[in-house]
Parts: structure tokens; C-alpha cells; sequence
């Protein structure tokens, strides 16, 4: 069994936030894979399209957490049990109309508008409008207004969380939650934790090394408890240059050649 294990958010982070490429990161993921080191993924992304990226990174051999934590995918498997999203999406249509149109989700544009705001290919956006779970999506209010709408979903057990791109909408499970579910099916190795946005805070303070991944796109995540003592690190280099650099040092941290 590993001593390390690994659980990383996608866009910006192990994904370059214009690109989506991972090529960057390349040379600690061969380490990770070379060194038997479980990769989990950890995203906003649906199980749609986590399947085929985690083919492509040689990781279908580990869990995966989907949508924000709302779902966990086992290894070597494509399905998530359940789904919350019909219902979701009745409690948003029930808020004001006030605010309600100032939230447009996913379930709210067509595949061709995804496609546009993303930068994805029309297959990949068909997989991202595929939710069970969540309701990403572009808010166009202010501070305030947006104070109001969060208070009125957390009534109805609705939470909304900040990512790298969208305000995401769910039910409240967190990476976190999935995150410990995980590590008690690996016998609790030591967990490195990496993320760019607000909806990776309790992941990364949840790890025993927790990774902060510079984002040039949007304001910084504010001090987290556990960086003045090293535990949590900031990288310099943005995206999957430095996920690279982050999980190259740690590794050699820990003899892991």
C-alpha cells in the first residue's frame, strides 16, 4: 500500500485553465503512476467527463469525486449512484424572479452556448450539461444580490460555491466528505491535497500537505490555517506547471525517486 496518496481539482489546477492541457504536469504524474501513488480527482466536473480524462492520465485504477464532492465514481467504473439534480433545479426555479435571473446554469443554456463559455468541443460540452448532482453556472448580480440568493438556497439546503470558472449550486457535500470516505479505502497513507478555488479550501486544509495552485484568473484563496507552519504551500507557477512543481518537491521530500 501507498504511504502517499494524492487528491487534486482539475481546471486550473492539474488542467491549464485556457488549454485544458495536463502536458505540464506530466513528469510528477509519471512519478505518481511509476511509484504506485494513487491520483484522485477531485472536480466540478460530472462522471461524463471525468471517464475519459481519467482514462487518458492512466488513473482508471482510483475513485474519483465528481461534482464538488456530490458524487463519488469508483475505480474502473463510469457510473455514480442517484441523482439530485431535477430537484435542484425545481428549488432554484422556486426563488424570486428577481433573482432567479440573475443565474444562468448550465441546465439554463444550450450545448452550443457551454461549448462558447467554456471553450470545450460540442462532445465535451454535451458531457458537462450531463449533471446528476449540481448546477454550475454565471452569476450577473451584485455582491449584495448575490448575499440574497445564497440565503435563499441555504433555506431550501442548497449550497453555492465559488470555483475557478462558475458558481456551482448543490446540496452541500463537499470534496472534503469524499475525500475522507477515500482515505479509509487506502488504509490512510499521508494526503496531498491541490487546488486553485474557494470550493478547494476544505480539501486542502483537510490533507495532511495541502497545495494551494497560483491562478493568474482570479483573486488569490485568502490564508489558510496551516500555511505559517509549512503544512499548506503556495506555488509560484500557475495551473499544471505548478501542480509539476509542487508534487516534484514533495515527492523528493519523501525519498520517492
Amino acid at each position: 500500500m501507498s504511504e502517499l496518496i494524492v487528491f487534486t481539482d482539475l481546471d486550473g489546477t492539474l488542467l491549464d485553465h485556457d488549454s485544458y492541457s495536463f502536458a505540464a504536469a506530466l513528469p510528477a504524474l509519471d512519478r505518481l503512476r511509476a511509484a504506485n501513488i494513487p491520483v484522485i480527482l477531485a472536480s466540478s466536473k460530472t462522471a461524463a467527463e471525468i471517464t475519459p480524462l481519467r482514462e487518458e492520465l492512466g488513473l482508471a485504477a482510483c475513485p474519483a469525486i465528481v461534482e464538488n464532492g456530490a458524487g463519488l465514481m469508483a475505480a474502473y467504473s463510469s457510473n455514480v449512484e442517484g441523482s439530485d439534480y431535477s430537484n435542484l433545479r425545481r428549488k432554484l426555479d422556486e426563488l424570486p424572479a428577481n433573482l432567479r435571473r440573475l443565474f444562468v446554469g448550465f441546465g439554463d443554456m444550450s450545448t452550443e452556448q457551454i461549448a462558447q463559455d467554456t471553450g470545450l468541443p460540442d462532445k465535451s460540452a454535451q458531457d458537462a450539461a450531463n449533471r446528476q448532482f449540481s448546477e454550475p453556472g454565471i452569476w450577473h448580480g451584485s455582491s449584495a444580490e448575490l448575499d440574497t440568493f445564497t440565503n435563499q438556497l441555504a433555506a431550501r439546503g442548497i449550497s453555492a460555491r465559488r470555483g475557478g470558472r462558475y458558481l456551482t449550486l448543490s446540496f452541500g457535500k463537499t470534496k472534503a466528505d469524499q475525500m475522507q470516505s477515500i482515505l479509509g479505502q487506502f488504509s490512510t497513507p499521508t494526503s496531498i491535497a491541490l487546488g486553485d478555488a474557494p470550493n478547494d479550501i476544505e480539501m486542502i486544509m483537510t490533507a495532511d500537505i495541502g497545495v494551494i495552485v497560483h491562478n493568474p484568473h482570479h483573486d488569490a484563496l485568502p490564508d489558510i490555517d496551516g500555511e505559517r507552519d509549512g503544512r499548506i504551500i503556495r506555488t509560484k507557477l500557475s495551473g499544471p506547471a505548478g501542480w509539476n512543481a509542487a508534487l516534484q518537491q514533495i515527492l523528493s521530500d519523501h525519498g520517492i525517486d
